[in-house]
């Protein structure tokens, strides 16, 4: 069993006086792989804030991963990337910004880019401007961007949302070795059904202003997304999921 990275102990987290999420309780260790599902609005990216640290537990505690050499060891992939159009940039460049404020030499921020690159099939497009990427391609930088400094933690919001079966198979193979032989924790906020039951090790459904977490199998079961969701989707074991919303090629 991993070390403890987040320790959640009926936390609430909310804006102002308007409290989203009450009574989260919950252990998350390195090597697990969590994916944290729900309908629109329920709070998911209100608890990935709260890992982030950007918004602090109004009660309750919420233990957060220490800082290294003054750096929080968390990788972020947010939906969607915010930069400056304007901005001339190559593809090495834009993912080197996940290399911001760490403390590596020269020749270790060289191998991190490299071997980055490599295990996302970017390398050729290393040296090619940003903008003419396709959207697959930027979200795969995107990716690259926070595992480049190789996080304890991966928090993620939707990362494959762009991606192409291809480009999504390789992206899930990537982060479940990364998570797997580094240690990390990794954390994902996804809407695929199909991708939890076939990576997450551990599982969070955010409905109704609070969080059922646990092992895969214990949580994602039929009953609970039926609560979840209403009218829920299948679980494969049940019925063959729906197929796939057309996804825009990498």
């Amino acid at each position: 069993m991993g070390d403890v990275i987040y320790r959640a102990s009926e936390v609430a987290l909310g804006y102002g006086s308007h409290v989203i999420l009450r009574g989260v309780n919950l252990e998350i260790r390195s090597g697990q792989f969590w994916s944290f599902l729900g309908p629109n609005g329920s709070g998911k990216t209100t608890l990935l804030r709260g890992f982030l640290g950007e918004l602090k537990a109004r009660t309750g505690t919420l233990e957060m991963p220490p800082p290294i050499d003054g750096v929080a060891p968390i990788g972020f992939v947010p939906q969607r990337c915010e930069i400056n159009p304007t901005l001339p940039i190559t593809l090495g460049e834009f993912v080197s910004l996940g290399l911001v404020g760490t403390r590596l030499t020269k020749a270790a921020r060289r191998e991190h880019l490299s071997w980055v690159l490599e295990v996302l099939r970017l390398p050729n497009l290393a040296r090619q401007s940003y903008w003419t990427l396709s959207g697959g391609q930027r979200q795969r930088a995107l990716i690259a961007r926070a595992l480049v400094r190789r996080p304890r933690v991966l928090v993620m919001d939707e990362p494959t949302s762009n991606l192409d079966l291809t480009a999504e198979n390789l992206v899930m193979e990537t982060l479940t070795d990364f998570r797997t032989r580094c240690q990390a924790a990794c954390l994902f906020v996804t809407h695929d059904l199909a991708l939890a039951e076939r990576y997450a090790t551990h599982v969070g459904l955010v409905a109704e202003g609070g969080v059922l977490t646990g092992a895969r199998a214990e949580v994602l079961t039929q009953a609970n997304l039926e609560r979840l969701y209403r009218r829920a989707p299948r679980l494969s074991a049940d019925a063959p999921l729906p197929p796939p919303a057309p996804r825009e090629r990498a």
